[in-house]
């Protein structure tokens, strides 16, 4: 994950005084009530936080605050740091969300990768608006990005694909991603997948070209939220939005404001 950050453009600076503390939560299990037809959640952990987030401690720029927390949560130990919930929609509305992997932060935004022909892929061509959450529970933390996605270059995909374990090359020509297979389909099509491109099953390397059907989205952010739990739900919420007109500059302007939890 170190290698995330070695192309951005700005520095991991932090005006902030955020410090490495964990978060001092309760480990009790959940309780809960339940009947015949209910089950209702009755308590929760309280979060109680020791950092303290405002508009006036954060950086200017979401993505300079987001690269700060993100380094903060990997090196406290949080545990799968780099996942993250995508959400698009249909044309006329329909939501859905799932959780994918978060490869690249650089100056313009968010990227993972994907097949061109999954459902996420299909809504984003139709409708390119997205979300992203990250929940890093450990840190009580979270940062919510609302945004407009688009493809990354072929160049930047083939570099990362390449850069993947042989099976993850081989096993993204094999499926075909989001839609209905049978119980053996796609053990049958990932043999045949080796056998096309001459790869041993046990093999650790190999030569397999990116598919034209495979590569990367960036999601351009026109709204962050950085959020920190607190004690009674009283959390500390700092929201960014890009300043109109500034979508597609190179450093875009941001309002910056504290929202009620």
């Amino acid at each position: 994950m170190s290698r995330i950050f070695t192309h951005l453009g700005f520095l991991a600076r932090s005006k902030s005084t955020t410090r490495l503390i964990p978060p001092t939560t309760s480990m009790d299990a959940v309780e809960v009530a339940e009947t015949a037809d209910i089950l209702q959640v009755r308590s929760h952990v309280q979060y109680n936080t020791l950092d303290h987030i405002t508009p006036d401690n954060v950086h200017p720029s979401p993505l300079e605050q987001f690269h700060v927390w993100f380094n903060e949560v990997r090196h406290a130990g949080v545990r799968d740091p780099d996942a993250m919930c995508l959400s698009t929609t249909t044309p006329s509305g329909i939501p859905s969300s799932r959780m994918v992997l978060f490869k690249q932060l650089d100056k313009h935004g968010f990227v993972f990768y994907t097949n061109y022909t999954s459902r996420k892929s299909k809504e984003l061509e139709e409708n390119p608006n997205a979300a992203l959450l990250f929940f890093w529970r450990e840190m009580s933390r979270q940062v919510r990005v609302v945004g407009r996605a688009e493809k990354v270059s072929k160049e930047e995909s083939e570099a990362y694909f390449q850069s993947r374990p042989i099976g993850s090359q081989l096993g993204a020509w094999a499926s075909p991603q989001s839609s209905v297979v049978g119980e053996d389909d796609l053990q049958t099509r990932l043999k045949q997948v080796y056998e096309r491109f001459d790869i041993a099953e046990d093999a650790q390397e190999g030569c397999v070209p990116l598919p034209e059907f495979w590569g990367g989205w960036r999601v351009v952010p026109s709204e962050m939220e950085f959020w920190l739990g607190k004690p009674s739900r009283l959390h500390d919420r700092v929201r960014y939005l890009r300043e109109e007109g500034s979508l597609s500059d190179e450093e875009p302007q941001w309002i910056i404001n504290r929202l009620s939890p």
